[in-house]
This record gives structure tokens, C-alpha cells and sequence, in this order.
């Protein structure tokens, strides 16, 4: 099975004073904005940190879901927060860290056994993997 998909984002103008609006097919991202001031500071909207952290706390939970299914274990509830750290390295700016949290009700489940699922969700989610993953380019200058 191979499933697509994408997003689309714009940009207008530059790093500081510009902004750029994010699309999704799906409708949650609909010309969602963006700006220096929603991933460097407070402003309404959003920024790919954010992004990229509720993908990484969805993931992960659905993958913990799946595995405590397997094990034969229903999850009453699974909550998780998945704290990012963007910073300033000698390279410029890099994600270095995203920090799964998780309280979990399962009945009927010991907690080595929970700790075994949880771990081997965070390692073998998608979004776990695709943070490592090869990314590959096709840029394009249409005008100048």
C-alpha cells in the first residue's frame, strides 16, 4: 500500500516582515498562517515546529494504540504532549529534540509491559522514522 500526501505552503516577502499561508487537502490547514512572529515569537497562527510536534504526538499515539491492540490491551485513554526544541546551533537553526510525554489508562496492563509498547511505538511510528529519513529536492526557478 503506498499512500500520498502533501501540503502547500506561500511565502511573500521577506524573512522578518514577510508571511506565508499553509494548505492541506484534508481542511485542518486551509491558508493557515505563518510568520517570523508564530515560529520565533507569540503571534496568532502557526509554524512547522508546532507542526511537526502534533504529527509526532498523533503518530505515536495511534502506533501505541496499535501495539497495546496487539499485546490484546484496550487503552481507555492515551494522552500525549510532544515538546520540540528548536535552537540556535553553530549551523543555524535545528530541531534537537522532541520530548514525548504520555499518561496512559490501560486496564489490565503492568507497567513493564506498557513501557515495552510505548518504546517500541516511539521507535517505529512513521513520523519517529521520517525525522531521520533521507529528503530529497527538485527545485525549480521559474522566473527571476
Amino acid at each position: 500500500m503506498n499512500i500520498r500526501r502533501s501540503a502547500n505552503a506561500v511565502w511573500q516577502g521577506n524573512l522578518r516582515e514577510g508571511s506565508g499561508k499553509l494548505s492541506a487537502p484534508g481542511g485542518v490547514l486551509h491558508d493557515t498562517p505563518y510568520s517570523f512572529n508564530t515560529r520565533f515569537g507569540d503571534a496568532a497562527g502557526t509554524n512547522p515546529e508546532e507542526l511537526i510536534a502534533a504529527a509526532h504526538a498523533g503518530c505515536f499515539t495511534m502506533a501505541t494504540s496499535a501495539e497495546l491492540t496487539k499485546a490484546g490491551f484496550t487503552a481507555t485513554k492515551l494522552e500525549t504532549r510532544a515538546d520540540l526544541t528548536l535552537e540556535q546551533t553553530s549551523g543555524g537553526f535545528a530541531i534537537t529534540g522532541i520530548q514525548l510525554t504520555m499518561k496512559a489508562t490501560v486496564p489490565g496492563i503492568d507497567a513493564a509491559g506498557f513501557q515495552e509498547i510505548a518504546t517500541g511505538a516511539k521507535t517505529n511510528c512513521p513520523v519517529s522514522k521520517v525525522l531521520s529519513c533521507p529528503i530529497t529536492l527538485d527545485a525549480q526557478l521559474i522566473s527571476g
